[in-house]
This record gives C-alpha cells, sequence and structure tokens, in this order.
C-alpha cells in the first residue's frame, strides 16, 4: 500500500500550490484523507482531512480559510489546495489514510502514510 504526496515547491508570500495524493494498492473511496505538515524541529500537525464521502472537511485554525482538502471518489487520488500561503506553511506535507476523521486530526487516527512534498513559502 502507498500513499504519494506530489505538488510541492517553492512559493513566494501569498502564492497557492495544489498537493496531490495519489494511492496505490488502497482505495481511497473507502478511506477518509488526512493531510500533515512538519517543520524542522516541530511535531508532525494535522493540517486537514476530508471523510469518506468527501462531503465534510475539517481544517486546522492556521489553514482555515486559505486551504481546502478534496477527495474525487473513483479517481483515488485526494488534493489540497492551498493559497495565500505564508511563511510559516513552509514544510514537508504528508498524506495519510484512514477510516475516519474528525475535528480532532490526528497522527495516531492515521494508519496508512505517504512520502512527503517540500512546500517552501518566501517572504
Amino acid at each position: 500500500v502507498q500513499l504519494q504526496a506530489s505538488g510541492g515547491g517553492l512559493v513566494q508570500a501569498g502564492g497557492s500550490l495544489r498537493l496531490s495524493c495519489a494511492a496505490s494498492r488502497l482505495d481511497l473511496d473507502g478511506h477518509a484523507v488526512g493531510w500533515f505538515r512538519q517543520a524542522p524541529g516541530k511535531e508532525r500537525e494535522g493540517v486537514s482531512c476530508t471523510n469518506i464521502n468527501g462531503d465534510k472537511t475539517y481544517y486546522a485554525d492556521s489553514v482555515k480559510g486559505r486551504f481546502t482538502v478534496s477527495k474525487i471518489n473513483g479517481k483515488n487520488t485526494a488534493y489540497l489546495q492551498m493559497n495565500n500561503l505564508k511563511p510559516e506553511d513552509t514544510a514537508v506535507y504528508y498524506c495519510a489514510a484512514t477510516r475516519w476523521c474528525g475535528v480532532e486530526i490526528a497522527t495516531s487516527l492515521f494508519h496508512t502514510w505517504g512520502q512527503g512534498t517540500q512546500v517552501t513559502v518566501s517572504s
């Protein structure tokens, strides 16, 4: 089972990026998908997640109104649209899968993790 996050890069503050999370040997239609990030020297933190149907989404306060998570069932891919990026958004971003997610986007709730993608926001 593999998840692969992609789409990271270097962007100026105020810019946008869209991250993708592609799954192999895992049916994302039957899973909730979460996005996490980890900055150097900091713990991994939950950023956003969407439930199995993709009709409920949850966000960390730090990204509300700027990030949008989506999951298109049938394409086995999830996305994180990041707008109005700030230097403090700089981190390695990871996607992960679980059966359920809610307001608490905790790493302990997710059982399958992908490789991360670096996002760097310059001021």
